[in-house]
């Protein structure tokens, strides 16, 4: 076996590595619920390119467990939004939920193309260009995290992080 070196891992690493804070997550509201989409672009603050499991499914089979694949299963989407002092994406996030839910009737949309959007992550490279993207089909927020107040909490921007549900993902490589 040969002995690797800094040159030669230097040399595999292609562009220099893919670093975890250039990114871009565009969050497109519904028309009733407001929210400025190009805003979302900056102030979303952190997000995960997505993941997916396809979990085994076990059949007997003579005294065998024979391993299959199940179905596709796909984890909430979280991300973590800072708050200006508009409350812009907040309040868009609270007005999309209420369509879907209303705090005081408990009803809401009962179509889903009315409070399903696609919204999408991109990862960036050095120079600004997009190097992946991923499409989450058919998104809406299931969770707005509460933002904690306090008179000890100096020098800090108030953040809240917004789970998404989406019916799967799609991803580009645009390089």
């Amino acid at each position: 076996m040969a002995i690797l070196g800094v040159d030669d891992f230097k040399s595999k690493i292609a562009g220099g590595g893919a670093r975890p804070n250039l990114f871009q997550v565009t969050l497109n509201f519904p028309a009733y619920a407001g929210g400025n989409t190009e805003l979302s672009s900056f102030l979303v603050r952190a997000a995960t390119l997505p993941g997916s499991t396809i979990p085994e499914m076990i059949v007997p089979f003579r005294g065998r467990q024979l391993k299959m694949s199940g179905d596709r299963v796909f984890e909430p989407w979280a991300t973590t939004i800072i708050n200006d002092t508009d409350f812009d994406l907040r309040n868009a996030m609270e007005r999309w939920m209420n369509g879907m839910n209303a705090h005081s009737a408990n009803t809401g949309l009962v179509n889903p193309v009315d409070y399903q959007a696609d919204l999408k992550v991109e990862q960036l490279d050095k120079d600004g260009s997009i190097i992946k993207k991923y499409t989450f089909i058919d998104a809406f927020p299931t969770s707005i995290s509460p933002i904690d107040l306090g008179y000890d909490a100096n020098d800090v921007i108030e953040e809240f992080i917004c789970e998404w549900s989406y019916q799967y993902w799609t991803s580009d490589t645009t390089n």
